[in-house]
């Protein structure tokens, strides 16, 4: 029987085996598709590709799938075998196709006849967003570019996890996200994906522990984290106090009297733990700005000598819901100093003047970021130890400090240089200057081409360029390429320009008052020479940094201005010779709007027609900052039932005045519109002849038709602005100005003139105050024209302005955004001034004080604008309450 059973076995294989190799070889033809994973793998054949056909497809081309596969008609392959393998994996790989079958419809003789069967994925038709407002929405769409792409499950879990740390990195940390997929029935094979958004509360850091410091405190630490903030919180004296005591005081005068039971140190932890005033900080946490704050802690660790402070650990836990608390541990190590100092491979300059030049002493502290600076650049000063070469030509000097040699607290250093070769400048290009002509921009270049290098003249390059205003000062770079080999170097300055045309548009119309506002345009790069070329119109020919201002202003009838001027800061083309022009008229008119029989007749007015032709021009002492401009003012005064609002006796009459004035001033601020760096001053006067003094028929009884036929005066005054960094970045600046004025006559023959005087209080602007004759100065916290002498008896015939005023501002900038099309910052500010009639009253140190905050805006189209809160101390004149809160608005720098 088992033999029996062995022999039928056998048959029954061999059979089948046959049956098997006849289907292969025979040219039968399947009633319907087979799949070739059901062919036999134990006896392979080879085939010619005769067709191949795709079927399934909704969006793909067919030939297109056809190529992806690598199968191609002719192609001999083995069925089944590799080439049917790697045709599945190639169409999976792609990621489209959701699924795939190879198909055999027959076969005849040595042709087969294949049939992809597929199943496209859906692709992505629409993304929405809920739980978000419109500017989040715009920014998740940026960053979830998903639509037409196939729908994938790693697509979906880039995304949601891109919108999560989106949240994240605001400060959301319990953020939520849904995907919800829905067919879309307008387009085939889609799907429309919406993402669910639960933002929840921001997580705020309720506290920062640091452990391991014992040198430097909690609060210096706390104050380095500059992206890491405590949520601000302050408790009450009583509560310190009870909780320390376990008592609780009626009062905080009583709580003081518990003041013997606790210590010094117990109210200073208490103090460090519940009093955060942070108000001005946000308290989120995010790990990449922790991350840059960590640096920043063992930076000022390093500045005070702990060179090997380290972070040991850092660690948050949840607090709350919607807080957390910060662990750091630190490791502050040994305070080192400098011992002994000394260079090596300086064959041009001796020890002692490299020493002198890096200025750093034996036993000072150990400061990295201090050595770096005083080797390499310090923009402060310039004069570090890499500039006593740089300047004259060594490009390529190196300097390395090696610590060779650490004894307890004490470090020596080996300062290795390389000296290099002298560089001479080969070529110097520039690019980016798309609307200003090359010259513009050559013509403010130092650093030329034939000189030895000199990295002092390349940082004031890259100063006059910024100074310029047509270019974004944050981008402006200085791409160098040196040639080793042949000591030369090419410099290419890369620009960006901005718009700097400016143009004011305000007003309305206020019924028979007439038009109230003003209209201006500022072109800073005006081209007289491109006026025929058409091309350079942009909307005005543009290019050769010419500057053409046209306003008009008006309040209603009362007040009307025109002006026009035009400025070519560069006449002759070869030196900066700025050569001015401008004619202004001006009208001031009172109307008696509230007549019965004639409402709006004018009762009197005052016109002020006037010329100005000026050459201002850069000298080179004592520094080449300094430049000095000289203008020939020619005005007419003109008066209509008037000239007694200042002081005249007669009210109606002409003056007239012929002025020479001259600027000396001395700029070299950073950037001209957030200065870091620098400063500005500038004493300006002004003289007319001595018209009253040289005529023996004139004296003080003389009729004012007479004395003040021809103004003579002399003014003198003195502007200066400081700015400095601080706080060890470059976005908080603090700005200190003082300004002067003086108005005097030649001699007391006919005393001080009535016009040219000085207006002080609030915001300084001329639109708001519409005075003309005058010299407006601002002080915030005080509304306009407030602090003039004469403002109470106005109109009498009594002088009205004051003859000499003093002013003193100090500001603290914070730089928001420093975007070229809208650059922001605020500011604090503290300021006094005060303005006198005589010099017999002049005291300069009786000051009306005022504070406050603000906030300024550039936006090149319409220049700065401004607005401030200001508190004004002291009562103005003819007061007795203190002038209180005041709002003031500002367009343009306001200087004085």
């Amino acid at each position: 029987m088992k033999r029996i059973t062995i022999i039928l076995l056998m048959i029954f294989w061999v059979g089948i085996s046959q049956a098997q190799i006849r289907l292969g070889q025979s040219r039968y033809t399947p009633s319907k598709p087979v799949d070739i994973l059901e062919l036999s793998y134990s006896k392979p054949q080879k085939f010619r590709i005769a067709e191949i056909k795709a079927v399934g497809l909704a969006t793909l081309d067919e030939v297109a799938v056809i190529s992806l596969s690598g199968l191609r008609v002719d192609d001999v392959i083995s069925v089944p075998g590799d080439a049917i393998s790697n045709a599945l994996k190639r169409l999976w790989g792609q990621g489209i196709i959701g699924d795939v079958k190879i198909l055999v419809t027959k076969i005849e003789g040595e042709d087969i006849y294949l049939l992809l069967e597929l199943t496209e994925r859906p692709r992505f038709s629409r993304v929405e967003f809920t739980g978000v407002n419109k500017t989040q929405e715009g920014e998740l769409k940026d960053k979830v570019k998903i639509r037409g792409r196939v729908v994938r499950d790693d697509v979906l879990s880039t995304s949601q996890r891109a919108i999560k740390q989106y949240f994240v990195d605001k400060g959301f940390l319990n953020t939520e996200v849904k995907v919800i997929q829905e067919r879309d029935t307008t387009l085939p094979n889609s799907v429309k994906i919406r993402f669910d958004v639960d933002a929840k509360s921001k997580v705020k850091i309720n506290q920062i522990n640091i452990y391991g410091n014992e040198e430097i405190a909690d609060k210096k630490i706390k104050g380095k984290l500059k992206g890491t903030k405590e949520h601000p919180r302050m408790h009450f004296v009583r509560e310190l106090v009870s909780r320390i005591t376990n008592t609780t005081p009626k009062s905080a005068k009583e709580a003081i009297v518990y003041r013997n039971v606790v210590s010094d140190e117990e109210v200073k932890m208490y103090m460090n733990k519940n009093f955060k005033l942070n108000f001005f900080s946000a308290s989120k946490f995010v790990a990449k700005d922790f991350k840059d704050d960590k640096e920043k802690v063992i930076g000022y660790y390093n500045s005070k000598g702990y060179r090997d402070a380290v972070i040991l650990a850092d660690s948050t836990y949840r607090h709350t819901d919607n807080t957390i608390n910060l662990d750091i541990s630190l490791e502050e190590g040994v305070k080192y100093y400098y011992r002994n100092i000394t260079f090596v491979g300086n064959y041009l300059h001796d020890d002692d003047v490299l020493v002198a030049r890096l200025g750093i002493e034996k036993g000072e502290v150990y400061n990295r970021e201090k050595l770096e600076k005083r080797l390499n650049y310090d923009p402060q000063k310039g004069d570090d130890v890499s500039s006593l070469y740089q300047d004259n030509g060594y490009l390529f000097f190196q300097i390395d400090p090696v610590e060779i040699k650490v004894l307890g607290d004490s470090i020596d250093i080996e300062m290795r240089i390389l000296e290099g070769p002298q560089v001479t400048v080969n070529s110097v290009n520039i690019e980016g200057n798309e609307r200003t002509s090359d010259h513009v921009v050559m013509r403010e270049i130092r650093i030329l081409p034939g000189q030895k290098f000199n990295r002092s003249l390349l940082v004031r390059t890259i100063r006059e360029l910024s100074q310029l205003g047509y270019f974004d000062p944050e981008k402006i770079e200085p791409d160098m390429k040196p040639n080793f080999e042949a000591a030369t170097v090419d410099i290419t300055f890369k620009l960006e320009e901005r718009p700097n045309d400016q143009i004011e548009l305000s007003g309305g119309w206020g019924g028979f008052f007439g038009f109230v506002g003003t209209v201006g345009l500022v072109f800073n790069n005006f081209s007289i020479r491109n006026i025929g070329n058409f091309e350079k119109w942009r909307p005005l020919p543009v290019g050769d940094g010419q500057r053409l201002s046209l306003r008009v202003q008006a309040n209603g009838r009362t007040f009307q201005n025109y002006s026009i001027s035009l400025t070519e800061p560069w006449f002759g083309g070869k030196k900066p010779n700025a050569l001015s022009f401008s004619v202004n008229h001006s009208v001031q008119r009172q109307v008696d709007f509230f007549s019965q029989t004639n409402p709006g007749r004018e009762i009197g007015s005052f016109k002020i027609t006037g010329a100005t032709l000026g050459l201002s021009k850069r000298v080179t002492w004592p520094d080449d900052y300094f430049m000095v401009s000289n203008n020939l003012t020619f005005q007419i005064y003109d008066f209509n039932q008037f000239g007694t609002n200042f002081g005249l006796s007669y009210p109606t009459g002409t003056s007239r005045s012929l002025a020479f004035n001259t600027t000396i001033a001395r700029n070299n601020i950073d950037n001209p519109i957030y200065p870091r760096l620098g400063s500005n001053i500038s004493l300006a006067t002004s003289f007319t002849p001595p018209y009253a003094s040289l005529n023996p028929n004139i004296d003080r009884e003389s009729p004012d038709e007479e004395k003040f036929a021809w103004l003579e005066y002399h003014k003198w005054m003195f502007d200066a602005t400081f700015y400095t960094p601080v706080f060890g970045s470059s976005k908080w600046v603090i700005s200190a100005r003082t300004h002067m004025g003086f108005l005097g006559s030649y001699g007391n023959k006919i005393g001080i003139i009535p016009l040219e005087r000085f207006v002080m209080g609030g915001d300084g602007m001329n639109f708001n105050n519409f005075a003309l004759g005058q010299e407006i100065i601002g002080l915030r916290g005080y509304e306009n024209q407030v602090i003039t002498p004469g403002r109470l008896t106005r109109g009498t015939g009594a002088p009205y302005g004051g003859i000499v005023y003093n002013k003193h501002v100090m500001e603290l900038r914070f730089l928001v955004s420093p975007n070229p099309s809208a650059t922001i910052f605020l500011l604090g500010f503290a300021e006094a001034g005060n303005n006198w009639g005589s010099y017999a009253e002049f005291n300069p140190y009786n000051l009306k004080k005022s504070a406050g905050f603000g906030a300024r805006i550039f936006m090149p189209a319409f220049g700065l604008l401004g607005l401030d809160w200001g508190y004004g101390f002291d009562a103005p004149p003819g007061s007795i309450q203190r002038s209180g809160a005041q709002f003031h608005f500002t367009i343009g720098q306001q200087f004085r």
